[in-house]
């Protein structure tokens, strides 16, 4: 059986048996997947620094039909966040991300607009773009695109700014002095909407919020 290669943002990592690592995965072209990476928690192993959080990789792997879990073989890096988590605000946003994408996604369901909103939020942040505007665009955008956007009941400031991200990419966005509390009210909403659409409480949040 070849192996097919997709391009990924790995999600998280959970140890199994003594050297595996199960992963859980998102493919630009089949979706969110699991899979068992075997010995990759020994030295010199075939993942390298592939499977850490929300690397960007092409990986390799081997998919039964009807098996719940892929066979990892490998993977190629193509860009790592690594460096994102020592600054403890963007680490925090990138587990905002990662949980997001973990409870929004169905299993096995394509879906590369919400694959290239990751890629764009991450690369906004390795630029160096403020943690509070890339956060709320891709809670914005991630409500978009899994099809339970509200109707928003915000302050006009923040209508406005999300009509602007709507419309223009993150890079593209009007230049504005952001903390915490610019869009406030849109941002919260935002995670209540994602919050009782998977009947679930955001772990990352409180920690955000705490920012």
């Amino acid at each position: 059986m070849a192996a097919h290669v997709s391009e990924t943002l790995v999600l998280r990592t959970y140890p199994f048996r003594e050297a595996d690592l199960i992963v859980s995965f998102f493919t630009r072209d089949l979706g969110k997947l699991r899979g068992v990476a075997r010995r990759a928690r020994r030295p010199k192993s075939a993942f390298g620094s592939g499977l850490e959080r929300l690397s960007h990789v092409r990986m390799s792997y081997y998919q039964r039909e009807n098996a719940e879990l892929a066979n990892l073989s490998g993977c190629e890096l193509i860009a790592s966040q690594f460096n994102l988590g020592s600054d403890y605000a963007r680490g925090v946003a990138l587990d905002f991300f990662t949980e997001s994408a973990e409870h929004l996604l169905p299993a096995h369901e394509p879906n590369e607009k919400f694959f290239r909103l990751m890629t764009a939020a991450l690369a906004h942040l390795r630029k160096g773009g403020n943690v509070w505007e890339t956060v709320l665009y891709f809670g914005l955008w991630s409500v978009r695109l899994t099809g339970i956007l509200p109707e928003l009941r915000v302050k006009s400031e923040s209508a406005e700014i999300a009509e602007e991200m709507l419309q223009k990419p993150l890079s593209g966005l009007t230049p504005r002095e952001w903390s915490k509390a610019t869009a406030a009210d849109l941002r919260r909403a935002l995670v209540r909407t994602m919050e009782q659409h998977v009947e679930r409480k955001f772990l990352t949040v409180p920690i955000l919020e705490a920012l």
